[in-house]
């Protein structure tokens, strides 16, 4: 019995231990949205919300992606193809366009008062 015990601890000590693989290594930014995120989102477009990529990576990295490299490739692709908010000035030094005066209500006609005398 104690034979087969350390022929059974040798065993277990002398195997590599596996790692653990990315199946999401090498994948284009598309793919990886395609395959993680196309799920729950439609487009790619305005998921990034005007975060920067740093924290956005983060985010990803923390409740969505496998790793830290994945969630940076998602992360860049996702700011890549964000948009402006609705409403953003199209131009940056636009002048705002205004909408003409318009002109003075005309006064009533009130009929005046006789006067006495």
């Amino acid at each position: 019995m104690i034979v087969g015990t350390l022929v059974a601890a040798a065993a277990v000590l002398t195997t590599p231990f596996v790692s653990a693989q990315n199946l999401d290594a090498g994948k284009s930014p598309e793919k990886l949205f395609a395959d993680g995120c196309a799920t729950c989102h439609r487009s790619p477009r305005g998921l990034a919300k005007g975060r920067y990529t740093l924290t956005l990576s983060w985010f990803l990295q923390d409740h969505y992606s496998a790793g830290p490299d994945t969630a940076k490739v998602l992360a860049a692709y996702l700011v890549s193809v964000d948009t402006p908010p609705p409403g953003a000035a199209a131009k940056p030094g636009a002048k705002p366009t205004r909408s003409k005066p318009r002109p003075p209500k005309p006064a009533e006609s009130q009929p005046k008062p006789a006067q006495s005398q």
